[in-house]
């Protein structure tokens, strides 16, 4: 805020400079030293001098022609004037001077409206921006370290009025988050604790059989067959709760909201041109987008949105940064939205494993990512009521979202 007050100052302080300059120069390129009504009342008093009369018609500077044997009258005049004397007669001259007062009241006023409009405005942004702004500016830094009882003020103006309320939604959505991963975690550990306590049962008595085959306690065959029969039954009932943590662990670990609605297919892929022309040009792949029949789809805009840039993001990563496109069809009313890219080094066989969670194909070898992208698209395409596919065909990469049309 105290930078901006200077800068303001600083560009006031420039502008009526500004006007201070433009008032000399006007002052100095007004300057007549030897002015042509000078030139001109010589001239008069050469044609008096010489033919005794005069034409005041014939110098357009000059204004008027008095002379008076009473010197002290002569002398009185609200107008410009010089004196000559001509054959012992004294003369006033009057003259048309260029007045540069009108200017300069020009050229101030026009200064004085720009530099109260240039405050105003002024004023107007440090109310409605800079202030709010200084409100949340350390809002971002304190969400970050996990603050998230940081106040953030509420704005109604329309410059920042939905900036604090989308920045109070993420805020809420952090804090559910987290709410939601302690639940979860809390809920893991009690089912962690439970199964490694089940699981402490069959496996003493896997211990004591074994132990008793192992010493030949069992003399008769048919005690050694109950006893073999008993570890298989236990270890069954272990491999059961091994089943059950492996499940906990791979089951649902993040929620999704969708909120159905109807958007066109052409605001989608402009949101996904906009949002990746720009930088695929700079690095060199081209971004092509296929032509298609817009239609309303049934979906949420932006979860669909969200898919179709976790498949972008795949297409920059995995592909070989050549080419990327975006294919359209329709079918059995759903709308097919297919993003290819070149390069692709993946194995068909593993096409059925990709949209797993945390499952990474052959080719993410010195790639950053978490195998999470295709699960998030195929779990939120299937709460719109729509499907995602994968395949592969003469070295690219494809991933076909379909949408239904509403």
């Amino acid at each position: 805020m105290r930078y901006y007050r200077r800068l303001s100052a600083v560009f006031i302080i420039l502008l009526i400079t500004a006007a201070v300059i433009a008032d000399i120069l006007i002052i100095r390129g007004n300057r007549e030293p030897a002015g042509i009504y000078r030139v001109e009342a010589k001239r008069l008093v050469d044609d008096i001098r010489e033919t005794g009369s005069f034409d005041i018609g014939k110098y357009p500077h000059l204004t008027g022609v008095y002379s008076s044997d009473d010197a002290a009258s002569l002398y009185k005049s609200d107008e410009p004037y010089i004196m000559a004397e001509v054959n012992g007669r004294h003369y006033r001259i009057e003259y048309r001077h260029n007045p540069i007062n009108g200017q300069l009241a020009v050229i101030n006023v026009f200064f004085v409206i720009v530099i109260l409009i240039v405050m105003l405005l002024l004023g107007y942004f440090y109310r409605h921006l800079i202030i709010p702004f200084g409100k949340i500016n350390d809002v971002p830094k304190e969400l970050a370290r996990g603050n998230l009882a940081v106040s953030i003020p509420e704005e109604k103006g329309r410059f920042f009025g939905k900036f604090t309320w989308g920045v109070n939604l993420l805020r809420e959505s952090i804090e559910k988050d987290r709410e939601h991963e302690l639940e979860m975690q809390r809920d893991k550990k009690m089912l962690l604790l439970s199964l490694s306590h089940d699981i402490k049962t069959p496996l003493s008595a896997i211990k004591l059989n074994s132990r008793a085959l192992a010493r030949g306690l069992y003399k008769d065959e048919e005690k050694r067959r109950e006893a073999a029969e008993s570890i298989n039954r236990h270890a069954d009932e272990i491999e059961s709760y091994v089943s059950q943590i492996t499940r906990a662990a791979g089951e649902d670990f993040m929620t999704f909201e969708v909120n159905m609605g109807e958007e066109f297919l052409s605001r989608i892929v402009t949101k996904i041109y906009e949002r990746y022309a720009a930088q695929l040009a700079i690095s060199g792949t081209v971004l092509s987008i296929g032509e298609y029949m817009d239609a309303i789809l049934s979906c949420d805009p932006d979860r669909l949105a969200e898919c179709l840039q976790n498949l972008v993001e795949n297409a920059i990563k995995y592909g070989d940064g050549k080419s990327i496109s975006l294919s359209f069809d329709q079918q059995d009313g759903c709308t097919l939205i297919t993003v290819t890219n070149t390069g692709c080094t993946l194995g068909r066989e593993e096409l059925t494993e990709i949209f797993g969670s945390f499952r990474r194909g052959s080719n993410s070898d010195g790639v950053k990512g978490s195998g999470l992208g295709l699960f998030i698209c195929r779990r939120l395409m299937s709460m719109m009521n729509g499907d995602i596919y994968a395949d592969i065909e003469d070295g690219c990469f494809s991933v076909t979202l379909v949408v239904r049309m509403a």
